[in-house]
C-alpha cells in the first residue's frame, strides 16, 4: 500500500438523489469525499477509477435509504482529516439528532468555543462529506439557513426531508 495520491486507489461511483447527481469516493474501504452534481467532475481531478465497488454499493445504498426516509444514521467507515478544530466541529456535527438543527452557535459552545461561530461557519464550508457529517442541520442564529455547499436549496430540501424545517 502507497501513501495517499499515488498511494490507495481511489474508486467513484455516480447516482441520481432527490436532490440531483451524487459522486461518492472510497479510499481503501472508507468514505472520504461525497459531491454533489455540481462538483461532479473532480473525481476525475482527484484521480478516483469509475469503478463500483461492494464499499460503494452500500454506501449507495445507505444513501438511498436516507432519501427514502428508511435511514436516519449512517454506519459507514468514514475517513476525514482537518485541523483539530476542524475534527471537534465535524464530530460535533455527527451528533446533531435527524431531524434536528443546531446553530453555529451552539455548534462552538458545544466544542468549548463560544466565540467561534464563524470558525464553525468555515469548518462546515470544508466538510467533505456532507449529508453523512450533516453540516446541512446547522443554521442560523436568526432562523436563517446559513450557507452550504450544495447550495441553499439543496440543504432546504434536506432539511424539508428530515422534517426539521
Amino acid at each position: 500500500m502507497r501513501g495517499r495520491g499515488a498511494s490507495q486507489t481511489l474508486h467513484a461511483h455516480s447516482f441520481n438523489t432527490p436532490i440531483g447527481r451524487l459522486t461518492l469516493i472510497e479510499e481503501a474501504g472508507a468514505l472520504v469525499r461525497l459531491l454533489f452534481e455540481k462538483e461532479g467532475e473532480a473525481a476525475e481531478v482527484l484521480g478516483a477509477r469509475f469503478e463500483e465497488t461492494a464499499f460503494l454499493r452500500e454506501a449507495t445504498c445507505q444513501l438511498e435509504e436516507y432519501f427514502e426516509r428508511r435511514r436516519r444514521v449512517f454506519t459507514l467507515p468514514l475517513r476525514f482529516s482537518g485541523t483539530d478544530f476542524q475534527l471537534r466541529v465535524w464530530n460535533a456535527l455527527l451528533a446533531i439528532p435527524y431531524g434536528q438543527t443546531r446553530t453555529y452557535g451552539q455548534i462552538a459552545a458545544a466544542i468549548g468555543s463560544p466565540k467561534a461561530s464563524r470558525a464553525v461557519g468555515g469548518a462546515n464550508h470544508r466538510n467533505r462529506l456532507p449529508i453523512v457529517i450533516p453540516c446541512h442541520r446547522v443554521v442560523a442564529a436568526g432562523g436563517g439557513l446559513g450557507g452550504f455547499g450544495g447550495g441553499l436549496e439543496v440543504k432546504e430540501k434536506l432539511l424539508r426531508l428530515e422534517g426539521g424545517r
